[in-house]
């Protein structure tokens, strides 16, 4: 350890001596700064490759010069991930085959890559697997070809890079960087964030030296200071470190100071892979910080109150209407129950249509949806309007065709009136349509999404939590490795900058006694390849305590069962053999009182949303037959 930190104090203070002692204008001092950790970054990469070259390598020196090499990448990461992060992926990339299904795949199908990089190396390494090691390491080389300063310079011509760039940073110090994301061994996740931090300031004062026209705040750099300071008191063990502090009072206060300065110099971002953040929201834990959706769907662009209610009434009563199934005997209602978190929670999965038996899947809660960048646990849609067109269609669920949808619904007048209002509303689409019908759905369950949790609360210092959920917290972000794929602030598969949606094999069993698995190949249905074979989207945990029960196949009834199986490494833990599973098998190791901190956190996460319990009815019909349906169907 005395030598890791003698080399990050040898790095800064030749930082500070080229600074004061070169003969550059100050202009230089920013390229230059970015140009001396490049180079440092280098000569451990060549380092690691000319070891690699001797012949017999010895596993415990090679994993040293690793680690000296990730130190040396960490003040890097602050360009990289913005700059390139596909070629990042190649240095320091977290899965050796990784599908895309980031937001662009609604305009292209996913693609396969191939990581490499010192994450994997590492992991190679502690698989006693040398030569994939080394196979990993040599790619190293190639990608940093892409962030040579000649290639930067454009990135480096105005202030704007670095408001996003940092911005990308803050967010990543609350999701990755102490969750051991992208860092294999536990002992490293808390040295190298506080190398991170301290190379970081390095990078502040380069740029205040030649950005003068848009320098940092006094209070963002205090506030930044006294963040190192906190960290340099906190343990190096990542599961004595203080999450809930660090993020609620270090964290999400620099977010709120980095986002008024972006907006004060009105910045703008050239990268088209942080399009989807809101740069308005001012807290990590803003509901509106980013949408993976468009809920308004064809409503897009009306913004009236008065509007915007008219639709959502409407949408109500779609929700609860029967005439969208084939046999006027169900609704979206039906097994989305708004006062189940817009779940069932009362069986494992719905009944199919015309009582024919079970669906294979549970009902995913429709709470926050609209955080998704693809819809359904496989992924299957691209839109929430989408998806509730398959739903209404699909002859296993609600089996309306979509020739009988228009007819039926506007055989009701109170209907016909509200849609040839609302068509007025939308000169791309003047008439009223399908495309209004399912607008109105999802505009009106999107509604709810405004609603914050006590954690929400609690990071944002407006209220505090227990003792015990704290605790529950900070083993959530470390032992438990939950914060690995449930990332903030959603707790969803969807991490900074927020355009990928990723997509897990668990090994989740059929049956709670681990007899039987695979009944369902999940992603593979979709985009059919090793990686995504009994793949499932990873779903947000909010409203979890609300939303039983769990996993694709409702197989858990209580919250408890999920986090022992957690605990217990998965399928493979318990004894399946699944060759792609994506969790950790070895098991956690969590005693009964740390499953039990964790699930009084887990419960923090339910929102505070309320359900209107003013009573509709139901339009009537000039068909008389339809006459008698039930209000959110009778199944």
């Amino acid at each position: 350890m005395k030598i890791k930190f003698f080399t990050i104090f040898a790095t800064l203070f030749g930082l500070i001596f080229m600074a004061a002692f070169r003969n550059d204008d100050d202009s230089d001092v920013y390229k230059s700064t970015y140009s001396y950790f490049l180079n440092a970054f280098e000569n451990s990469s060549d380092r690691m490759q000319r070891y690699a070259g001797l012949g017999e390598v010895n596993e415990d020196s090679l994993r040293s010069l690793i680690h000296q090499a990730r130190m040396d990448l960490k003040p890097l990461d602050f360009w990289f991930r913005y700059a390139n992060p596909i070629q990042y992926k190649l240095i320091n990339g977290p899965l050796p085959v990784e599908w895309e299904t980031e937001v662009f795949e609604k305009y292209e199908k996913p693609y396969k890559r191939i990581g490499s990089g010192l994450t994997l190396a590492e992991i190679a390494l502690n698989d006693k697997d040398t030569q994939n090691a080394l196979k990993y390491i040599g790619s190293i080389h190639t990608a940093l070809n892409h962030f040579k300063p000649d290639s930067m310079l454009d990135l480096f011509k105005t202030a704007d890079h670095f408001a996003f760039c940092n911005r990308l940073y803050i967010l990543n110090l609350s999701t990755l960087y102490t969750t051991g994301f992208e860092c294999p061994d536990q002992d490293q996740i808390i040295p190298e964030l506080l190398s991170m931090l301290k190379a970081v300031k390095t990078i502040y004062s380069a740029y205040t030296n030649t950005y003068t026209q848009n320098p940092l705040s006094e209070e963002y750099l205090d506030k930044y200071d006294a963040c190192i300071r906190w960290v340099e008191n906190q343990a190096m063990d990542p599961q004595l470190f203080d999450h809930f502090t660090f993020i609620s009072q270090y964290v999400n206060p620099l977010y709120r100071l980095q986002a008024t300065w972006v907006l004060k110099n009105d910045f703008r971002s050239k990268s088209m892979l942080d399009y989807t953040i809101n740069k308005e929201a001012q807290s990590i834990f803003d509901k509106e910080i980013y949408k993976g959706q468009n809920s308004k769907g064809v409503f897009l662009r009306v913004n009236n109150p008065n509007d915007l209610n008219r639709i959502e009434q409407l949408g109500r009563l779609l929700f609860n209407e029967p005439l969208l199934s084939g046999n006027v005997q169900r609704s979206c209602a039906s097994c989305h129950k708004p006062e189940q978190g817009f779940t069932d929670t009362t069986q494992a999965t719905a009944l199919a249509f015309n009582y024919k038996g079970k669906l294979k899947r549970n009902a995913p809660s429709l709470l926050n949806a609209e955080y998704n960048h693809l819809i359904m646990q496989d992924g299957k849609h691209l839109t929430l309007q989408e998806q509730a067109l398959f739903v209404i269609t699909n002859t296993n669920e609600m089996n309306c065709p979509e020739s009988l949808i228009m007819k039926r619904i506007l055989s009701c007048k109170t209907y016909k009136v509200m849609l040839t209002d609302l068509s007025k509303l939308t000169p791309q689409e003047p008439v009223p349509s399908i495309t209004h019908i399912l607008s109105a759905l999802t505009y009106y369950y999107s509604k709810f999404n405004a609603a914050k949790s006590s954690f929400d609360n609690a990071m944002e210092l407006k209220s505090d939590l227990s003792l015990e959920a704290k605790r529950g917290f900070n083993l959530f972000m470390s032992k438990a490795q939950c914060a690995t794929c449930h990332f903030l602030p959603l707790f969803n598969g969807v991490k900074p900058p927020f355009v990928g949606s990723e997509f897990e094999v668990l090994g989740v069993p059929d049956d709670t006694a681990f007899t039987k698995f695979g009944a369902d190949s999940g992603r593979y249905l979709i985009n059919p390849s090793f990686e995504t074979l009994y793949a499932f989207r990873t779903g947000t945990l909010k409203n979890i305590y609300r939303t039983s029960p769990y996993m694709h196949n409702g197989v858990y009834k209580t919250l408890r069962d999920v986090v022992v199986f957690y605990n217990e490494g998965g399928g493979n833990g318990r004894g399946l053999n699944i060759s792609n599973q994506t969790l950790a098998s070895d098991k956690l190791e969590l005693t009964e009182q740390e499953i039990s901190e964790i699930l009084v956190f887990l419960n923090t996460l339910n929102e505070n949303y309320s359900i209107d319990k003013q009573a509709i009815e139901l339009p009537k019909s000039k068909q008389q037959k339809f006459n008698n349906r039930v209000l959110g169907g009778i199944y």
